[in-house]
């Protein structure tokens, strides 16, 4: 099936060798660029062997990573999609049916890539709080119209919570739409630091920026 509208996914790397194959492995029917922040594996080698655009920015920021993309893309539609994540099958034609309701940007429904039961949880959680608040995340696969991507100036040049603060501004120009088949992320961030911890981390990080805390001061308490 073709579209009118091309989409371009946008993938911000660092170190990803691990997961990049299969992460570009369910981008079909888009124009894939992949933006490294300076890898030390074969992330690199690994995209270009696959054939996709690999674009190389000075450092490891990924709202800087993403909007560098952006400046290249050439599809209408903007899609930026986490190392670790896949895109469900048909999401080209998910996100063209959710484009043509004239909403402001829309993300997809979460499932994490494990068995545990807890993580079920989780993704309950997450599915509950996109909805009701219109607040996905950026492992939820965000995308917009470029044209409104662009004029808003794109990603915020945060160390961190550059999603967040995307997707409220984009609240007050619309719809925030959840497409309900899921994309499929890795369990790695559960697993370093616990289901408990990574939710309070997130919490308290979300917390400290709406309170006006900066978003440095909240990146380096973060990376500790």
């Amino acid at each position: 099936m073709t579209h009118p509208t091309r989409i371009s996914v946008i993938i911000p790397v660092l170190n990803e060798a691990e997961n990049i194959a299969d992460t570009l492995a369910s981008t079909k029917n888009a124009e894939v660029i992949v933006v490294d922040g300076g890898s030390q594996d074969n992330t690199v080698q690994i995209a270009q062997a696959l054939g996709v655009k690999v674009l190389l920015s000075n450092c490891a920021n990924r709202a800087q990573q993403m909007n560098l993309g952006a400046q290249v893309a050439t599809g209408e539609i903007l899609l930026f999609l986490h190392a670790d994540t896949r895109l469900p099958r048909q999401f080209d034609t998910m996100v063209h049916q959710a484009i043509a309701r004239k909403i402001a940007a829309g993300a997809f429904a979460l499932r994490i890539d494990s068995s545990l039961r807890r993580l079920r949880l989780v993704e309950i959680a997450v599915n509950v709080r996109s909805r009701i608040f219109a607040l996905p995340y950026g492992d939820q696969a965000i995308f917009l119209d470029a044209k409104l991507f662009h004029k808003l100036g794109g990603f915020a040049n945060l160390p961190i919570m550059e999603d967040f603060e995307l997707i409220c501004r984009l609240r007050r120009r619309g719809q925030i739409a959840i497409i309900s088949t899921p994309v499929v992320t890795s369990k790695r961030r559960w697993q370093k630091l616990g289901i408990i911890q990574t939710i309070f981390i997130n919490q308290v990080a979300i917390i400290a920026y709406l309170t006006g805390i900066s978003p440095n001061k909240i990146a380096t308490w973060y990376q500790r």
